[in-house]
Order: C-alpha cells, then structure tokens, then sequence
C-alpha cells in the first residue's frame, strides 16, 4: 500500500523534470528562429495549432469520457485564456528581451499561484508564504531594472513585462485545471484545452506563407520547430497533467525555477547569449523567496492536516458497549 503513494510521486515529480527541460531548451531554440526563420506569430500558431491537430489524433487511440458539464467552462478558460495567452506572450517576449532574462522571469509562476489562490479561492497563506513572494518578486525586478538593453534582445524592457503577464497566465493555467486534472486521462482533457486555444491562435496564421521558414531547404530550423512542436507542446503538456495529479499545481510550480538552468545551459551553449553575474544573482534571490514559499506551504498544510485530524477525532463519540460512533449516528440511534 506504501509502495504506490512513493511510486506516484516519484513518477509525477519525472514528468514535470522532463517537461521543465523541454521548456527550458525550448526557451533557447524559439530564441534562435526568432526573426531569421519565423515570426513570433508563426512560432504561436504552430505550437498552438499543431499541437491541438497531434492532441485530436493522439485521443483516437486512448478511450475518453464524457467532460461534465460544470468543467467545460474551465477547460475554454484554461485553452483561450491560460494556454493561448501562455504561448503567445511568452514567444512574444523572446522577441524582445534576453533568452536568459525570460527563462529567469518565467520562474515566478508559483508565486501568481498563491496570489490567485488568495484573490480568487479565499486562501490565507501564512507569513513566510509572503515573505517568499516579496524576496522573488525582488529578484525579478532585478532582472528587469538591471538593464534597458540588452545583447540578447532589441527592447530588454518589454520583453520582461510581456514574460511576467506570460508566468500570470500559466499560473492560471494550472489553478482552473487542477480539478479536472484529477477527473480526466491527459488526453481526454488536453484535446479540448488545445482546441479552445487553436480557435484565437487561427487569427495568427494569415501570412505564414511568408515566413522564411517555408522557403529554405535548410534543415536545422525545420528540426527545431519539429522539436517545438513535439517534444515542447504535444509531450510536455501531455506530462504536465499526470505531474499535476501526483504531486499538485503547487509543487509542479515550483519546477519552474529549474527552468533557467536548462535555459541558460541552451543559450549559452548555442551562441544566443552571455550568462552575468547580475542574472545569476536575480536568479538565487528567485530561488530562495520560492523555497521560503515552499516553507510556507507545508507548515500551512502539516496544520490543516492536524486541524482535520482533531475535528474527526472530536466529531467520534463512545457508546455503551466501549466502542466509538460518530456524533452523527448517534444522533440517528
């Protein structure tokens, strides 16, 4: 019985490791197409589009249900709102701003998860949960104040601003699926996600026949879209959701500061940009206000899980013969 809960979590904390690689190369490789070979336009409408067309002919394989009425309208939120917005502000962003710089950014996720969690679902996250927020929140105002300009980007500024509205939709993303994650297989769910986010994404194709992409016999910019594609948007998300049933949104969350480890390695590697001691500063200050959180979050849940215990315990009664009841049976008897 022990052996399954370990095997669970073990398995959705892979899922979410491999997924958080992908993303993290993939910071580096859309950076790397941008503009030479596609628009930020094209690169969104591949990945959105293509990847509901893969989701559609991946589902013919897999036996799905029915979706419960009250969750069709998280899954159009979560594909229109959170999927959409995700992709396209985030390639958007690569447009502008340093590869090393978004990665950094796109680390902040878990903290828009606590803060919609106490605007929208009435949580009350303790002290340190805060402390954690505001210590990330100054790392990344580092990374964005540092510098105007920058070698990896033509306007520095609104590339960071278009990665932080990117992180709030991903954190989106995560909150208004997390229940039908638990009620669905992945592809049951991911289908209608994609579909609802492919409907906006259609507005982006007109003009991709000028991409320069659609023109070169080159093939290393044809890898790495097939690379985008695949392994970033068809298999990362198909990883996200068993990842989100295991372990939960937050602890999934919090795999995005490994992002720009994966990031940086890539961008470096390839050429794209020079790794600072500023960023790798911002990126430790990240860092440390999400393991605060992290803090946070367990003394939170170790004292609701003792809360709970105590009400079952008071809610048990003893009877005549010695043994317990609920207060509710007896009641009835």
């Amino acid at each position: 019985m022990s052996q399954k809960p370990k095997s669970g979590f073990i398995t959705g904390n892979l899922c979410i490791l491999v997924a958080t690689i992908f993303w993290g190369i993939n910071v580096a490789v859309t950076k790397a197409l941008i503009p030479d070979w596609m628009t930020s336009y094209g690169i969104s409408a591949v990945r959105l589009v293509g990847g509901c067309i893969l989701m559609w002919i991946a589902s013919i394989f897999v036996k799905c249900v029915k979706i419960e009425r009250q969750d069709w309208i998280k899954l159009i939120l979560g594909g229109a709102v959170g999927l959409f917005l995700f992709i396209f502000l985030f390639v958007k962003s690569l447009s502008y701003g340093s590869p090393i710089d978004i990665s950094i950014i796109m680390t902040l996720p878990p903290v828009f998860v606590i803060i919609i969690g106490v605007i929208f679902q009435k949580q009350r996250p303790a002290l340190i949960e805060y402390i954690g927020c505001l210590v990330s929140f100054i790392g990344a105002a580092i990374v964005i104040l540092a510098e105007g300009k920058s070698s990896g980007g033509s306007d520095k500024l609104l590339g960071d601003v278009l990665a932080i509205a990117s992180t709030i939709c991903y954190a989106f993303y995560l909150v208004i699926l997390e229940k039908p994650t638990h009620t669905y297989k992945p592809i049951n769910m991911l289908r209608w996600v994609f579909l609802f986010a492919a409907i906006p994404a259609l507005f982006l194709i007109p003009g991709m026949q000028k991409e320069p992409i659609v023109h070169t016999k080159e093939v290393v910019p044809w890898v790495e879209i097939a690379f985008i594609l695949v392994c970033v948007t068809f298999l990362a998300y198909f990883l996200v959701q068993p990842a989100i049933k295991r372990i939960g949104s937050e602890l999934v969350s919090l795999y995005q500061y490994l992002l720009p480890v994966f990031a940086t390695i890539a961008s470096v590697s390839m050429g794209l940009d020079k790794l600072k001691w500023i960023q790798v500063v911002a990126m430790l200050i990240i860092i440390f206000g999400m393991v605060l959180t992290n803090i946070g979050k367990r003394k939170r849940a170790q004292k609701e899980l003792a809360a709970q215990a105590q009400t079952a315990s008071d809610s048990v009664t003893p009877t005549a013969d010695g043994t317990n009841s609920s207060s509710e049976n007896a009641q009835k008897n």
